[in-house]
């Protein structure tokens, strides 16, 4: 009877074998690390090199432009005027731009392990809007049997599986909930020194003295041995009476390993975000030679998974039945694999001057307009239009007509 009324109500049964992140923050209970630190998406985010490397990731894939394909027999063509390219290419409600929806969903996946979650509005069967509600109002559960399809609630009510965007991480958690021991500890490293630096970290040396002294004794002789230091010029020698011996102190070998222990939480996190090292500002590894290959496999390993993902979960979500099959999302990686403008101009150069592209191809891959002539199989260096024709004959220092 109960479990009838909790379904006509909209609630669902939760197991306590196996809570999730919902349960386990009804009863006010929190991931603590090995670490002693509470480790979620608020305290995750205030350690710079895990939001350096979520904003990294969802940032890259924002600022893509965004193509409805529909296929057409062995091609496929774009398709502006698609009701799914005006909100993904505009805004996706009054409020919210594309940029920002892309952005904050895949950062969403990233933080939660329930993923990045939008309700797709329709109109009469066309998607008119996508709203991002907050994990605490849209939430998504694994369906009872075990098939791995997910139900979706809002705010107790569910909604059809076919209206929801659902962008979700590997293993069903994220990065961060994967990464909480590493996170853990870097939090721990930065309150260690905050508490350090906080107190006056530690004195450059100590002075002490064969004989017992009394406190006003301590001061004066203190007075004095600053007094005598201000005096001198840099680099001066102290001299010190009454037995007083002066002792540096010097970083012990636990101190000196601070800051390699911290740079390799840097590297802990970025292997859990599969993001370069470089891309989180440390540069430590970074070389000419090894910049450019880092941008690549930030691009091959790490983006081009979450593309794939999201480009299957919009499709998913925003097409009907009918328009499914031929039409699909499409993230432009040209902006992210383009190299500057010389190395541009010198491959340009030289596919057109193999004929294997035409000057306006190359102008639409600038963003160009084409123009009169551009369509040609020309090699500009010889004149030549026709692939096998020979170079026209020189006749003191000017071509001439004559075909070899």
């Amino acid at each position: 009877m109960l479990d009838r009324l909790a379904s006509f109500l909209g609630y669902t049964k939760k197991s306590l074998a196996s809570p999730d992140g919902d349960l386990l923050a009804l009863f006010g209970v929190s991931s603590t690390t090995a670490s002693g630190v509470n480790v979620g998406p608020g305290s995750a985010l205030s350690v710079p090199a895990v939001s350096c490397a979520v904003r990294a990731i969802s940032e890259a894939v924002a600022t893509l432009d965004v193509k409805v394909m529909r296929r057409e027999g062995a091609t496929e063509v774009e398709v502006p005027d698609h009701p799914v390219a005006g909100l993904l290419q505009g805004k996706v409600n009054d409020y919210t731009p594309s940029f920002e929806f892309v952005r904050d969903i895949v950062a969403s996946a990233l933080i939660y392990d329930s993923g990045g979650l939008a309700w797709v509005n329709r109109v009469e069967g066309r998607p008119v809007e996508i709203i991002s509600y907050d994990a605490a109002h849209l939430s998504a559960q694994r369906h009872e049997d075990g098939t791995g399809a997910y139900r979706y609630f809002l705010n107790g009510r569910e909604l059809p599986a076919a209206d929801i965007i659902h962008l979700r991480s590997p293993f069903g958690r994220s990065p961060v909930s994967l990464a909480r021991e590493s996170i853990g500890l870097s939090v721990t490293l930065e309150r260690h020194a905050g508490k350090l630096f906080s107190n006056g970290s530690r004195p450059a040396g100590m002075v002490s003295f064969k004989e017992r002294m009394t406190p006003e004794a301590i001061k004066n002789a203190a007075l004095a041995f600053k007094a005598m230091l201000a005096s001198q010029s840099t680099g001066g020698t102290a001299f010190l009476d009454g037995g007083a011996e002066y002792m540096q102190l010097v970083l012990s070998s636990v101190d000196s390993q601070f800051i390699e222990l911290t740079n390799f939480q840097v590297l802990q996190i970025a292997r859990a975000f599969r993001v370069p090292v470089t891309m989180l500002q440390d540069l430590s590894r970074g070389t000419f030679s090894n910049m450019e290959t880092a941008g690549r496999e930030f691009l091959v390993f790490c983006l081009e998974p979450w593309l794939r993902a999201l480009e299957g979960a919009l499709r998913l979500a925003l097409f009907s039945e009918d328009e499914y099959r031929p039409h699909r999302v499409v993230f432009e990686r040209d902006d992210l694999t383009r190299a500057d403008l010389g190395a541009r101009a010198t491959a340009y150069s030289s596919l057109i001057a193999s004929r294997i592209l035409n000057p306006n191809e190359a102008r639409v891959w600038e963003g160009l307009p084409p123009y009169d002539g551009g369509d040609a199989f020309a090699n500009p260096n010889t004149g030549n239009s026709q692939p096998g024709a020979a170079a026209p004959q020189v006749d003191g220092g000017r071509p001439t007509d004559r075909a070899a």
